[in-house]
């Protein structure tokens, strides 16, 4: 009698258990991938009037990476060519550049998107690195590059 009880009281723990890993399980198992969405939006940050910016330019270059357990891939990557300080936009008519990333898997992977600013005075580079790591989550994120 004690050995049968035993075993219940076994079963049902293990169908408790199993019940409880079931839904966790399932839900990454049948997770479809997700449309990810990344608005730059490039311009200028003064006025640049000094004679100096006169003879400035800038160039962005944007990466946009897909990364999980298993490594980095490239997805997106844009140079705009360099531009005189000066003929950039201001911010409320900025250059601006949607970019849309397909079937990424929100547990298991995420985007980081990098960007360089290369300024370029009389042969003098000056190069700038910045970026940020998109929320999971989230399927729009807003990135800012003022030059």
């Amino acid at each position: 009698m004690k050995k049968n009880l035993i075993i219940a009281g076994l079963v049902t723990v293990v169908i408790a258990l199993g019940s409880i890993a079931y839904k966790p399980v399932m839900n990454v198992l049948t997770e479809k991938p997700v449309e990810k969405s990344i608005a730059l939006n490039v311009y200028r940050a003064n006025t640049y009037n000094g004679d100096i910016y006169n003879q400035t330019s800038a160039r962005v270059h944007v990466i946009v990476e897909k990364v999980s357990k298993r490594g980095r891939s490239i997805v997106f990557e844009k140079t705009l060519d360099a531009k005189l300080l000066k003929q950039y936009p201001t911010a409320d008519q900025p250059i601006i550049e949607r970019i849309i990333v397909p079937g990424i898997n929100d547990r298991k992977e995420h985007l980081e998107v990098k960007y360089v600013l290369t300024y370029d005075t009389k042969g003098s580079q000056l190069e700038m690195q910045s970026g940020t790591v998109m929320s999971k989550g989230i399927s729009t994120e807003k990135l800012d590059i003022n030059i």
